[in-house]
Order: C-alpha cells, then structure tokens, then sequence
C-alpha cells in the first residue's frame, strides 16, 4: 500500500513537470507565431490549450484524491497541497502562452509588434521558455539550490519589461497609441508568464523546507 502510495505522489509530481514542459512549448510557439506573423501557429497553440486545462483538472482530482483516501501529513501533505497551486500556477502560464497566440491571430495578417523592437520579444521569449523548462527540472529534482537561481533568473525578464515601457515612451515610437497598447499587453504577458514560474519553483521550496519564501505571484 505504502509503495502504491508512494506511486501516486510521483505521479502527480511528473504530471505537473510535465504541464511546465507543455506550456514551454506553448510559450516558444505562441512567440514565434507573434514574430513570424504565422497564422497556423497560432492557431495551434490556441486549440491546444484546452489539453493544459485537461491535465490541471486531472492533476487536482488526483491530489484531492490523495487527501480523501491517504490523509498525507508532513511533507506529503506540502506535496499535494503544493500540487494543487501549483498547477494553478503552470494553467496560468499556458493561458499566458494563448493570450500571446490570439493576439497574432487578432492582427493577422499584419506583425502585432514593430520590427525594431522583435528583438526584444525574441529574448522575452526565450527567457520564458527557460523558466518554464527550469520549473519542470526544479519539480522532478526538488533542488532547492535550483529552485533559488530560478527566480533571480527572472531579473531578467523584468528587466526587458521596464525596458520596453521606455521604449513605448520615447519621443521615437511612431506606431501609434493602438499598437503601443499592444506591445504593453504582450510585455505583461510575458511577465506574469515568468511570474508564475517562479511561484512554482517557490513551492517546491515549501515542499523541502515547510517555509513559504516570500509572496507568491497571483
């Protein structure tokens, strides 16, 4: 019973690495359909997220599940109840990864972003998709060295947010008011995507220690 036990707390953990896998795909698709303008892209991102939302509920009923019927205690309990939020956390991301790929689509068959500043969406979008993979390692390894580094990781990514606000206010920017409103939102996306990925690998810190470091991403 203790092994079968034992079973179902793995399999919830690689189910949630395996959801921060899925929204890294996402993210890196949903980017190169914005860069690209690529209209098919997009449109397989979006048709594509409702299996995220599928493994989010599968996910929960499982750690719900296991607290009904084994009554966890201890750092199995910080297992399931992290699980929980956490795969909260990585369906948000994929959202996040959606909103990027409806956008593309919206605009369509014009580029939503200038080609000046592609490139720091480029960089935005590999960071993202860094974080998401790093998440996923940082779930099956429970390293909390690992853990730690992932979210000074996301420096990065706040950097190129701010950046981009002065960008948008430069005296320079001749798009116009809807296409700045635009590349704001996609910038927010972009962020908060990181956001939550830090909150996954700070759960995974409460999993090994029982203390939550800081507040966590909403």
């Amino acid at each position: 019973m203790r092994d079968t036990y034992q079973e179902q707390l793995d399999e919830l953990a690689s189910g949630l690495a395996g959801m921060c896998d899925d929204v890294a795909r996402a993210m890196e698709h949903a980017t190169r359909s914005l860069l690209d303008a690529d209209l098919q892209l997009a449109e397989q991102v979006i048709s594509e997220d409702i299996k995220i939302d599928d493994v989010r509920a599968a996910a929960e009923h499982q750690a719900f599940g296991l607290l009904a019927l084994q009554a966890p205690v201890a750092t199995d309990l910080r297992v399931v109840v992290a699980a929980i939020h956490g795969a909260g956390d990585i369906e948000r991301m994929g959202d996040l990864a959606l909103h990027v790929a409806q956008a593309a689509r919206r605009r369509h068959p014009q580029s939503v972003v200038p080609d000046e500043i592609k490139p720091y969406f480029t960089e935005m979008g590999r960071v993202g998709v860094e974080l998401a993979e790093k998440a996923g390692r940082v779930i099956r390894s429970r390293d909390l060295e690992a853990a730690v580094e992932l979210e000074a990781d996301d420096d990065a990514m706040d950097d190129l947010h701010k950046h981009m606000f002065t960008v948008l206010m430069d005296r320079n920017w001749t798009h116009g008011v809807s296409a700045a409103v635009d590349v704001a939102l996609l910038a927010r996306f972009y962020e908060r995507y990181a956001d939550h990925a830090v909150a996954v690998a700070r759960r995974i810190v409460y999993v090994v220690t029982g203390q939550m470091p800081g507040p966590l991403a909403v």
